[in-house]
């Protein structure tokens, strides 16, 4: 018994820390595209501009895609109730966010590329 108890115990923490890097890697997702985003104008410029780079050549919404990541690899670390509830709202809230800004950049740039998907790369 004790031995079956040590193995669980290494698989529960491997899976942990392979969801704490799903985790981070959300968040460097996240962090990245913001970045990109908060450097589309110089400034006084108004007009809006097709973002590029990073996950951006992929989705429209690469902040959000990062968010969705980082909250869904929260939640199965903590594999609580609550952490599920808050990565099944933030898909619920930002999935349709990510929809209507990639509706948009499709109404406004006529060259935007056609191959990008909205918030998951090469689904949806």
């Amino acid at each position: 018994m004790l031995a079956y108890s040590k193995a669980y115990q290494s698989i529960t923490f491997s899976a942990n820390i392979s969801c704490l890097l799903v985790f981070f890697t959300g968040m460097a997702i996240n962090i990245h595209s913001d970045y990109i985003l908060r450097n589309l104008r110089k400034p006084g410029e108004v007009s809006y501009k097709i973002p590029r780079g990073g996950l951006f050549e992929l989705v429209s919404g690469a902040n959000f895609f990062g968010e969705i990541v980082e909250w869904c690899g929260y939640a199965v670390a903590c594999w609580s109730f609550p952490a599920s509830s808050f990565a099944l709202f933030t898909i619920c809230s930002i999935g349709p966010r990510a929809y209507h800004h990639h509706r948009y950049y499709l109404e406004k740039f006529k060259d935007y590329p056609k191959s990008r998907k909205a918030v998951i790369p090469f689904l949806l």
